[in-house]
């Protein structure tokens, strides 16, 4: 029955979680990224941290594990062997780790499930405090993080430390002697149906997460970025569309985008250009790749020109288990993905990857 159920299930509930997963808002998402921006830069250190970079600092963004308790519910359970290998060799190449929220999945699982089957990624992430080089911001499913009067004590218990908790952060560069700020969050703000109100938590947790388990369906397939960008991904382009020398990186969609384009918009611009190079074989081969992710028949939409100013971590549960993060290295800003090459091992593959410098004085 649960076979039956699944293939007659898995594309209407993929649909409508991709669907009706969020309400973003145009106008409080401009708030409220504004707000939290302002209010890093104001250098009080409440709700975020500048770091002043250079070129020998190493950073790596990952977001939206959504740690559980190992049920057919866990998102995370296919990615942490990916995930802990992944740390492993961030930490041993001295990465600053900047943790992007989601990171626990707190609406699905009670805090002690949570912690009794993630000790081993939190023994890692725990060397990375070690370092002073663990940078830890909430986001919707976390929130606990932020405004629960037990958070302390139990990041002590995860931890052997309470580290403190932020809403955000601020990576500042020097380049070409202007200042280039890469500005660091988890991407709810504004969404009306993920922003930790009551009714999303006891949706999540009372009908969702029952209803997961027994079909055992996770949403975040790869085949997600294979799209245009989704609404909210597309208004947190339009905030920092207007900034100048900001880039903005945040998670929350489980969408990975690169300068501002998802795989698919990319692979459009690609068509396009060699298209207006008149370069027949290359166009071939573009739109055969295409026809493999939408099919045949599909139109090119209107893509205006972006500003390659906005980043998507994507996530790190993934239903094969792989897992997308944003690398900042060397002057160099990279889309990575770490996937399994078969059941054991794991690999670290560069998706996309441009230079710093690009970003300075966008227009």
């Amino acid at each position: 029955m649960r076979k039956l159920l699944q293939r007659l299930l898995s594309n209407w509930v993929i649909r409508m979680s991709n669907k009706f997963g969020s309400r973003p808002n145009a106008t409080r998402i401009n708030e409220a990224l504004t707000k939290l921006y302002q209010k890093i830069n104001s250098g009080d250190g409440k709700r975020g941290l500048i770091f002043n970079a250079d070129g020998n600092q190493k950073y790596i963004i990952f977001s939206d594990q959504h740690k559980g308790a190992r049920d057919f519910a866990d998102d995370f359970a296919l990615a942490e062997k990916n995930y802990l290998k992944a740390l492993e060799f961030y930490n041993q190449e001295g990465f600053h780790y900047l943790n992007l929220g989601d990171s626990e999945e707190l609406w699905e699982n009670l805090m002690e499930s949570v912690i009794k089957h993630n000790q081993k990624t939190f023994d890692l992430e725990r060397k990375f405090i070690e370092r002073n080089a663990f940078t830890k911001i909430f986001g919707n499913h976390d929130l606990y993080w932020d405004n629960d009067p037990l958070s302390s004590f139990n990041l002590n218990r995860i931890y052997g430390q309470s580290i403190r908790i932020y809403e955000g952060a601020i990576l500042r560069f020097n380049i070409e002697d202007k200042n280039l700020d890469i500005f660091l969050t988890h991407g709810h703000q504004g969404d009306l149906q993920s922003d930790g109100n009551w009714f999303s938590k006891w949706f999540v947790s009372t009908i969702w997460a029952p209803f997961q388990s027994y079909l055992k369906i996770n949403p975040n397939t790869p085949a997600y970025d294979n799209q245009l960008k989704t609404v909210h991904n597309a208004l947190m382009y339009n905030w920092v569309e207007k900034e100048n020398n900001v880039a903005l990186i945040t998670g929350h969609t489980h969408q990975p985008v690169f300068a501002s384009l998802t795989h698919l918009e990319r692979l459009y611009y690609k068509i396009q250009f060699a298209e207006q190079q008149k370069n027949e074989a290359e166009t071939a081969l573009l739109k055969g790749e295409l026809n493999k992710l939408i099919g045949k028949g599909e139109e090119m939409p209107a893509l205006k020109k972006y500003k390659s100013a906005y980043f998507n971590t994507g996530c790190c549960c993934f239903n094969d288990g792989d897992i997308t993060g944003i690398e900042i290295e060397n002057g160099l800003v990279r889309l990575i993905k770490w996937s399994y090459k078969n059941r054991t091992d794991s690999e670290r593959i560069v998706l996309e990857e441009m230079k710093l410098n690009v970003l300075v004085n966008l227009t």
